[in-house]
């Protein structure tokens, strides 16, 4: 084999050790919901996030692509270099011996350096500084490989499952975020106490960690509100109970008085003043006092929901929690409590003009 073609398979060993590298770094490394945001407008950016849900299998190729380059180098580039240099140092008058063995350190030093420095610790530092970057660009040949190995990685991934079980620990396939609220609390704590963090972010921040242990009956409003009609009501009856109390969103009750759907007082304003307003109204989210905050707020992002109705199983309903409250936890400056409605039922400018206050919002 030429020099010309020892140095061409180098390279291309060299280049693919450091594309399974940076693989493996960019998959540990990038964060899963920043790839959920992309995966909407790219292609690859799914391809990632696909990848990040069998990470185990992923690693798997990557130890396997690594590992058949490091031989490759072994069996090509290491013995021409070995080769090269063993006549040089025969010149230089030493015994055959003794330069074949100076030839053969000599040799697997430079390959080592061209390995680490080059097909690894390069690509590495690529991978950690630009995680999601990087995952999304290597995300598409990394899975048209694991297709042709697929096979092998499986039984591969499998065998070192079962052997993890043997000991004692269930192995996973998806990367585990070991941060938590408390660990968030004391980096907030020490940012501020060193004077990285203003104190008013502080605040925020920690109210925004305190929610998770909050409740949907701890942020029901002092005097709970609840603006329901009958299931027969008019559009002209909501309008009025809008403008009386100030409420965008009201409750529509089924046959039994209970409250079970709600409408948007904007969607009766091109009906009829006696046009029902059934048709009109949508399910609302009813839950327990006792669910926390957090999967309260998921249930009311993933249905679109402004307001969730607060009611245990087979009790009357004990409020109205809205997006509004919650924020109002968070920014108390930001809501500000209306005043009271004018004579004739109109709300005072203020309240017209307070968006996101609970009243408004509801």
């Amino acid at each position: 084999m030429s020099w010309f073609e020892v140095t061409g398979w180098t390279a291309l060993i060299i280049a693919l050790s450091a594309f399974f590298v940076a693989v493996e770094f960019a998959m540990l490394a990038a964060k899963p919901y920043r790839l959920e945001d992309a995966a909407s407008r790219s292609r690859s950016a799914r391809a990632a996030l696909k990848s990040s849900n069998e990470l185990t299998v992923v690693l798997a190729g990557c130890q396997l692509g690594i590992t058949a380059c490091t031989l490759a180098l072994g069996a090509i580039t290491k013995p021409a270099v070995h080769y090269a240099i063993t006549p040089l140092l025969e010149t230089a008058g030493l015994p055959y011996w003794v330069a074949d063995v100076i030839a053969f350190v000599l040799a697997l030093v430079v390959v080592t350096f061209l390995h680490l420095v080059v097909g690894e610790m390069a690509p590495k530092s690529w991978a950690i500084a630009h995680p999601e970057t990087s995952a999304t660009l290597l995300a598409l040949p990394m899975r048209a490989f694991m297709l042709a190995t697929r096979p092998a990685l499986l039984l591969m991934n499998e065998m070192a499952n079962a052997m993890l079980r043997r000991i004692g620990v269930e192995p996973v396939n998806e990367k585990q975020d070991s941060s938590n609220s408390d660990d968030l609390r004391q980096l907030v704590e020490h940012s501020a106490s060193v004077g990285a963090l203003d104190a008013s972010y502080r605040a925020r921040i920690t109210g925004a960690l305190d929610l998770e242990q909050l409740t949907l009956a701890e942020v029901l409003p002092q005097r709970p509100v609840i603006t329901s009609v009958p299931a027969d009501a008019s559009a002209q009856r909501v309008r009025e109970v809008s403008r009386s109390t100030g409420h965008l969103r009201v409750l529509v009750e089924d046959g039994d008085g209970v409250p079970r759907r709600v409408v948007h007082v904007r969607d009766t304003l091109l009906l009829a003043d006696g046009a029902p307003v059934a048709d009109r109204s949508s399910e609302v989210l009813t839950m327990d006092p006792g669910t926390p905050l957090g999967t309260a707020l998921a249930a009311m992002r993933r249905t679109s929901s402004q307001l969730v109705l607060v009611r245990a199983d087979g009790a009357a309903a004990q409020g109205v929690v809205t997006v509004s409250d919650i924020i109002g936890r968070l920014f108390p400056e930001t809501v500000s409590t209306p005043e009271p409605a004018r004579a004739g039922g109109a709300p005072s400018p203020s309240r017209r003009a307070l968006g996101t206050s609970a009243a408004t919002a509801r």
